[in-house]
């Protein structure tokens, strides 16, 4: 782990709560990044907007109707969205902080699972899921179906994780349910998770230090 306690939730537009960090997705396609020059490069500028931006409407259409496309995509911005991660949680942790939120959607795909504890996922009935996309993104149907056919199945994701917060009702509904699962991950620190924060860490390195002094004056 990066952190004392990551916590992974598969779910868009959360906010901040109860003081706690949330840590959104990065921006590695801003105009001028090393992402967005690999996507220019590769997909050319007609998927430019007039203020030089990525038109992420046209590309998400252009990558979710060829597999091949998608998988390039995917390539393309995984170095730069990996290390990303890993310096904000970084940050995070040298702040002190207890409990860092991480939305990523393609969680089990790229086997960030594995790092992270509990793992959190935001369920919703597939039929309420393409009403949702179409309006966000103003797609059709059909390009909302291919969106979801390129990942893994939602339930079964609800099977993988340790969490489910049921997103199938309103919004304060499932910030509700949050909430609730930001309180059951602040109860107390297993010794584990305690030696790996930012205090414990600077208690391991503060106590090898003064063993090393202690020996060191004892052979002199």
């Amino acid at each position: 782990m990066y952190a004392l306690l990551i916590v992974i939730i598969n779910i868009y537009g959360m906010i901040k709560i109860n003081g706690r960090t949330l840590l959104q997705s990065l921006n590695v396609v801003q105009k001028g990044t090393g992402g967005w020059k690999k996507i220019v490069k590769t997909f050319g500028n007609n998927i430019l907007l007039e203020n030089g931006e990525i038109d992420r409407a046209l590309l998400g259409q252009i990558v979710f109707s060829d597999p091949a496309k998608r998988k390039l995509l995917t390539r393309l911005l995984s170095p730069h969205i990996s290390c990303g991660i890993f310096w904000e949680i970084l940050k995070l942790w040298v702040k002190g902080c207890s409990v860092i939120t991480v939305d990523i959607p393609l969680l089990f795909e790229t086997k960030m699972d594995q790092w992270t504890n509990p793992v959190i996922v935001v369920w919703v009935e597939t039929e309420t899921q393409i009403e949702r996309l179409m309006l966000r993104d103003g797609c059709s149907e059909e390009q909302a179906q291919n969106r979801i056919n390129t990942q893994l199945a939602l339930d079964w994701k609800k099977s993988e994780a340790d969490i489910v917060i049921n997103n199938s009702g309103s919004l304060e509904d499932t910030k509700e349910q949050f909430r609730e699962v930001l309180k059951q991950v602040s109860a107390p620190l297993t010794w584990k998770e305690r030696m790996r924060s930012r205090d414990g860490f600077l208690s391991i390195v503060m106590c090898t230090a003064a063993g090393v002094l202690l020996a060191q004056k004892n052979l002199l």
